[in-house]
């Protein structure tokens, strides 16, 4: 009997074996194909048109990029499908391009100017298209006109404030008592006009005589410099692009002025063709400039100056406006780098929730670190201030708060 037990346990035992055998395992579950849909971005540059001297190496810096990024292999896998084209500084073409790249499926949008900016701000609130242009204009950031635009660059108010505030501490480093006298000279146009506002509210709430007057046609700026002179002006703030600010500068010297009241320039005229057409009449103008120039080097230079370095360029000879336009998409990209991190389709509400929430941002030292929220899409309100000496941009200041 035992050893019949013994055999049918054996043989039952065997068969459980074999019926095991015979069961397929289940199949390990297969992986979703990986997403390598290119990510549309539309763009609109001033090649041609009015700004086309500071638009086409800001431009190029953008492209830059997305060759760069694309040659890593994109953004998570994807690479960037940049539809981009010269609007030669007209707005209602920026218009038609701006709806015919929303029709070819953009995501997001890089624009270029302040007119064309602030026209095209109710589309893109409708469309919920995210969109960073190379206008700092204090109108973009109104939350509940321009939700979906994101400004990286300090606006240009804070820059006119930043400007006075850099005025009133010379000033007084110069022993001189009670406040100084300060007159702004601007584009006129809407980027022109934009920080008058916001710059004069704050001279007067500290004791500072004010005025202002636009650029007018033409190439001579003898008279506005009477005008300025007559005022009693210390301090000269300079708001428009470098060609018509490097004029301004060699009549300043013609007339005898650079000893009597000093220059300061907001960003678009404070670059390194303003040095080169203004020779040696650039000399002692201070600017603020919210991209730090390549004659101070910092982390944030090293990639796109290696990038133009394998092309047989350098950074050294595109200048801080190529590197500006590279960390304006580098930004952008970011924002679509926190989406798809997050597993989220590429929307535009996704997108802006990802810029949101995004926070001190690097860009290697080239701005401030970048802050966005759901209630503010100011990058950052500080900038550094520079100083032309012996022919380059030389820093006089750590980052200084617009308050």
């Amino acid at each position: 009997m035992s050893k019949r037990y013994s055999f049918t346990v054996v043989v039952v035992v065997a068969a459980l074996l074999l019926a095991a055998c015979s069961t397929p395992a289940p199949a390990a579950p297969t992986a979703a194909p990986k997403d390598t849909t290119p990510i549309k971005v539309g763009a609109i540059f001033d090649l041609t048109g009015a700004t086309a001297d500071v638009g086409t190496p800001y431009s190029e810096g953008l492209k830059g990029y997305v060759e760069w990024k694309n040659a890593a292999g994109g953004i998570n896998g994807r690479k960037i499908d940049l539809l981009s084209a010269d609007y030669a500084y007209k707005v209602d073409q920026s218009e038609a391009l701006y709806s015919q790249y929303v029709g070819e499926k953009v995501v997001v949008f890089m624009g270029w100017g302040t007119g064309d900016t602030e026209a095209l701000r109710p589309k893109i609130a409708n469309d919920k298209i995210p969109f960073m242009s190379a206008s700092y204009a204090a109108g973009l950031l109104d939350m509940s006109q321009a939700p979906y635009n994101f400004l990286i660059g300090t606006s240009y108010s804070d820059q006119g404030i930043i400007a006075v505030r850099w005025a009133l501490d010379d000033w007084k480093k110069a022993g001189k008592s009670g406040t100084p006298k300060v007159a702004v000279i601007h584009h006129n146009s809407p980027f022109g006009q934009s920080p008058l506002e916001d710059t004069k509210k704050f001279a007067e709430a500290n004791g500072v005589t004010f005025t202002s007057l636009p650029f007018p046609a033409g190439t001579d700026y003898t008279a506005e410099l009477g005008r300025i002179q007559t005022f009693g002006a210390n301090y000269v703030i300079i708001h428009t692009i470098s060609s018509p600010t490097a004029v301004l500068m060699k009549n300043a010297k013609s007339l005898g002025l650079l000893d009597k009241m000093k220059f300061i320039s907001l960003n678009w005229g404070a670059d390194e063709l303003f040095i080169k057409l203004a020779g040696d009449a650039s000399e002692g103008v201070v600017g603020v400039l919210p991209f730090t120039p390549p004659t101070y080097r910092v982390p944030g230079h090293d990639d796109p100056d290696k990038f133009l370095k394998s092309k047989g360029g350098s950074l050294d000879e595109k200048g801080l406006h190529y590197s500006q336009g590279w960390w304006t998409m580098a930004t952008m990209a970011e924002g679509i780098k926190k989406t798809l991190d997050a597993n989220k389709p590429l929307t535009g509400e996704n997108i802006k929730a990802s810029l949101e929430s995004m926070q001190n941002f690097e860009t290697g030292g080239i701005t401030a670190p970048i802050s966005f929220s759901a209630t503010s899409h100011k990058g950052n309100s500080s900038t550094r201030l520079y100083q032309v000496k012996s022919g380059k941009w030389a820093q006089i200041s750590d980052f200084v708060q617009a308050k």
